[in-house]
């Protein structure tokens, strides 16, 4: 075949489908209250690795919890993995979620679960849920990787706020998502745990093609992603 045939083929394979596609979409939390959005256009595709940012108030959270499926699209298109979410049913929703990590600035883990109780209530998002030896192996595996071994059956009283957000990162990851939506996902932990768990995230979108969306203030992790998309007053003012 020659080199000529062969860029042809390349050429004639088309690209994969965007995990995120955002069109047109424009969100106000009141009719006659200033738009918190307005005409966003955004895609991601597999395996990358992109940061909103922004001052506050720039609608970077709102943005991540339309695309999350957990606010309604009020105009404009927005496909996450293939699915149109504007007028999804309820349902439609909840499967759509089931493929998503999410990471919140405050962890919310409830005071009587272990850390393995968590990584289990996880685990029900699978479509196939392991044996509980194969959970606990998972889940092990895990908190090693986010320097938490020790914690597989620890509660939250018993642990630092940085250990609970890296109970909260191993909960959003334990099911093998597509997407993981983060807000502020490292804003409590030191630079250490810090390290752990973006080599963790780099590792799942390079070997697994997980699409990584995070909210951030932090400039320093900036150059540990593909893109930095920078919002202001409810537009994107740079993508880059």
């Amino acid at each position: 075949m020659s080199a000529l045939e062969s860029r042809a083929r390349i050429a004639a394979v088309p690209p994969p489908p965007n995990a995120i596609e955002v069109r047109g979409v424009n969100f106000a939390f009141a009719r006659d209250a200033r738009p918190t959005l307005v005409d966003i256009d955004l895609a991601l595709v597999p395996g990358e690795m992109a940061i909103l940012t922004g001052p506050s108030g720039a609608g970077k959270t709102t943005l991540m919890t339309l695309i999350g499926a957990l606010r309604t699209t009020q105009s404009g298109s927005i496909r996450v993995l293939g699915r149109e979410l504007a007028g999804l049913s309820g349902k439609g929703q909840r499967d759509v979620r089931r493929r998503i990590g999410f990471i919140f600035q405050d962890h919310n883990l409830f005071d009587a679960l272990t850390t393995f109780d968590t990584l289990n209530l996880a685990m029900k998002l699978c479509a196939e849920v392991p044996t509980r030896a194969e959970i606990v192996k998972r889940a092990s595996a895990l908190l090693a990787s986010l320097g938490i071994a020790d914690y597989l059956h620890a509660k939250p009283n018993a642990m630092s706020t940085g250990q609970k957000q890296r109970v909260a990162i191993a909960r959003a990851l334990i099911h093998s998502p597509r997407i993981i939506l983060a807000d502020e996902p490292t804003a409590s932990l030191d630079r250490e745990a810090t390290h752990s768990v973006l080599s963790l995230l780099r590792r799942r979108a390079n070997e697994e093609g997980v699409t990584v969306l995070m909210v951030t203030h932090d400039t320093q992790l900036f150059d540990q992603v593909n893109r930095v998309i920078v919002m202001k007053e409810g537009r994107i003012a740079e993508d880059r």
